[in-house]
Order: C-alpha cells, then structure tokens, then sequence
C-alpha cells in the first residue's frame, strides 16, 4: 500500500526561525561591536537547538536554510533599528554565525548514522561536533565580512577559547531541541490553525525585537 507523502510543517518551522532570530538579538541587545565573553558560545548553543527542533519536525536542507534565513533576516531587521550597516561588526558577524551554525549542523547530521542519530547520546554527540566545526569556521569571517573575530587579550579568538563551553552547551541543547521539535509535532492537529502560526510567530517575534530596542 502506498504512503501519502507527508506534508512540511512550515508554520512551526517558521515560528522556530522566529524565535531563533528573536533569541540572537535578545542574547546580544548590549553588542554593538563585539561578543562579549562567553555570549557568542551561548548563542551557539542556542542555535543548535532551535536547528534541532526544525529538523525534528522535516529533516531536509532547505529546513535548516529556512530557519537560518529568517534567524539573518531578524538579524538585519535588529540592524535597521539600531541603525547599523549590515558589514558592521555587530551585524555581519554574527549573520555569518548562523550560516556557518547551519552549514555545520547539515555536515554533522549528514554523517552521523541514523541509529546513532535516534538516541540520546547520538544527539548530544551530534550537537558538540556541530558546535566544535561552528567555532572553527568563525574566525573565517573575516574573509566574508572583512571585520576579524573577536579576540581575547592575547590575540586568541574568542570562538576558539570558549570552544569547550559552546560544545558542551550543544551536547545539552540539541537532544532538547529534538524533544522540542518532537512535542510541536504531536501539537499539529488543526491545519486551519497553522494558517495564522506562522504570520502570528513572525509578527509577535518582530515586536517583541522592536519592543526590546525601545526599552
């Protein structure tokens, strides 16, 4: 007997972008020029989670560039109200961030084995390579955005220094973003009422990121 061919959840996936992208600007509302400390491994670790959730709920690239797109496209909305050119440090660097959590998170997920990938431990081990190959890229962006990493005192970028915090929080963050993505799907009951989640998530996200900037 054939299958009927299961629909995307794209109003969940879009509110977990949302909240993604409200996250980001929250976690950094005081960097106006550079990560502070351990932010930039906090965000990360955050990241993964709501990556998790998403591919929880539809397993497939495009999901992780959704997610991604509107965590950057929250990103740029942030840098509109604080009016800061999008190459500024404060936003272009943390745009990259996203695309290399993302791009990370595809290539761990890719290799990992489905057996491994369904239980506990696979997952948290998924999230802290994903973590550890997201921090070794980012010193990367100088190459895309021509503003280098943070650094500490030394030199040392901050990404490579904290390294151990953002793998550990990802080792935590993911097999709770798969739980996350795995209770939004069982919540999925109405089609009528995905019709406004999606708008509704976007906008009340996109408020609450207006709301914090006037505070």
């Amino acid at each position: 007997m054939s299958q009927t061919p299961q629909k995307t959840p794209g109003a969940p996936i879009l509110a977990l972008g949302s909240l993604w992208g409200l996250s980001e600007a929250a976690l950094g509302m005081y960097l106006r020029q550079c990560a502070s400390t351990v932010s930039g491994s906090i965000m990360t670790g955050a990241a993964l989670f709501f990556l998790a959730a998403a591919w929880t709920l539809s397993p497939r690239i495009r999901t992780v560039a959704v997610v991604a797109g509107l965590a950057v496209g929250f990103k740029l909305f942030d840098a509109l109200l604080l009016g800061l050119p999008v190459l500024h440090g404060a936003v272009g660097n943390p745009v990259f961030a996203i695309v290399m959590e993302g791009a990370a998170f595809v290539l761990i997920v890719s290799v990992i084995s489905k057996s491994l990938a369904g239980k506990t431990l696979g997952q948290g081990l998924s999230g802290g390579l994903a973590a550890l190959v997201a921090v070794n890229l980012f010193p990367l962006v100088r190459y895309a955005t021509g503003v280098s990493a943070c650094v500490t005192g030394t030199g040392y970028p901050l990404s490579l220094y904290y390294a151990p915090i953002a793998v550990g929080l990802s080792v935590l963050t993911v097999p709770l973003g798969r739980l996350a993505g795995k209770a939004v799907s069982t919540l999925r009951v109405r089609p009528a009422g995905e019709r406004w989640l999606a708008p509704a998530a976007v906008a009340l996200s996109a408020g609450a990121l207006a709301l914090l900037r006037l505070l």
